[in-house]
């Protein structure tokens, strides 16, 4: 069998080295009689995703679920022990049976196994002061803390290996990040600007990238596909969606659709910064955040996303970032716009949370084509008549 080690890189041009399926190859094969006879742990479908983040660079400087030195300090002060930025723990809960594991550890979901842990350390999780810094609540209701406090009490830490890259349900669409830069510097873009969205893309979303679009060389439409809460639009149709879209509307030269493997944690602030510095590790120079960024319910305040990035000084975390105000239709400008360019108030925009939007997808009525491209409200308004 052959083993599959993490890339160890923060730099956006590409590694020297094997990579085999965009993850760097070891330096020998591994017998699977010895591999029989390691011990096995179970892991969820979030750690799974957090073991191919690690284990393809996506999440460098990190190889592996981190130890307690920084998994404390990167909850107070937004960093590794060293001081590289950092803004979540990236962990491996466990329950008390299995805090005592120690060296190799093979990781397997659902009965196959996926990857192996070097276990170095164990060390009891601070759940409570964990929810109160990363996601500023320690509300059970928050989708991101009710999945902390489910979690088993104690992380291991220790560097991780991937036996294989999970294409999952995107084939055609799931990059490693080394995959991604080999995409960027064939097509010569000097720079690139990421986009991070769970929801279906709209025209305000359109806006925004075109927008960036005319300041770099290329866009990375990059929606996340990993776990979500429940209601979120499922990643299929949001993918579909994004194909639709690109087909009729994106310069194809000069944009890029690649699935975003990660799991979703709705850490506002927090996540916003580990969206920024994973996209960095894609090999790209710029990300857009925007309103509420990662945000959930009423937890975060509007612009909070794009504030906690004075933590860090600037150029720290070797990506640009591009703020945004809130974007709309307005039926007196007659064109999308933000509070910066339109004078008029609101009872002059078109303005349809989630919320309505899923509203009016059960009821089976049509999206404005304000709001949105006829051929994406086509695709969602199919999906939800699928689930009805």
């Amino acid at each position: 069998m052959t083993i599959l080690l993490p890339t160890t890189s923060t730099l956006p041009s590409p590694l020297g080295g094997t990579l085999v399926n965009g993850v760097r190859r070891a330096g020998h094969d591994f017998d699977p009689a010895e591999l029989a006879a390691l011990p096995r742990l179970s892991i969820s479908e979030r750690t799974l995703a957090d073991l191919e983040m690690l284990a393809t660079g996506a999440y460098s400087p990190l190889t592996g679920f981190v130890n307690e030195a920084d998994y404390l300090s990167v909850i107070e002060r937004l960093r590794l022990a060293d001081g590289t930025p950092w803004s979540i723990p990236i962990t491996l809960p466990v329950d008390a049976g299995h805090a005592g594991l120690r060296g190799r550890v093979v990781l397997s979901f659902e009965g196959q196994d996926v990857g192996w842990v070097d276990v170095q350390e164990a060390y009891a999780a601070r759940k409570a002061w964990e929810a109160r810094e990363v996601y500023r609540t320690e509300d059970e209701t928050h989708p991101g803390v009710a999945a902390l406090y489910a979690q088993g009490d104690f992380n291991l830490a220790g560097p991780v290996a991937l036996f294989e890259v999970p294409r999952g349900a995107f084939p055609r669409h799931h990059r490693t990040p080394a995959e991604v830069r080999e995409v960027i510097e064939a097509r010569g873009w000097r720079s690139t600007v990421a986009f991070q969205t769970r929801n279906p893309i709209h025209r305000a979303h359109e806006y925004l990238q075109k927008v960036a679009l005319e300041l770099v060389d290329g866009l990375l439409l990059h929606p996340l596909v990993g776990t979500t809460k429940g209601d979120d639009v499922p990643a299929d149709t949001r993918v579909q969606a994004y194909e639709v879209l690109l087909e009729k509307y994106y310069p194809q030269a000069r944009t890029l659709l690649s699935v975003y493997p990660a799991a979703m944690r709705y850490a506002g602030p927090r996540e916003a910064i580990l969206h920024a510095l994973s996209r960095r590790n894609y090999g790209v120079t710029h990300f857009i955040v925007g309103r509420d960024h990662a945000g959930v319910g009423s937890y975060y305040g509007t612009y909070d996303a794009q504030e906690i990035f004075s933590a860090y000084t600037p150029g720290e975390l070797g990506i640009q970032i591009l703020k945004f105000e809130h974007t709309f239709y307005c039926n007196s400008c007659g064109q999308l716009v933000s509070p910066r360019t339109c004078p008029h108030d609101s009872s002059h925009h078109l303005v349809l949370s989630g919320t309505r939007v899923r509203e009016k997808l059960r009821a089976g009525e049509n999206l404005p084509a304000e709001f949105t491209r006829p051929e994406v409200a086509e695709v969602l308004r199919a999906a939800y008549a699928d689930r009805a």
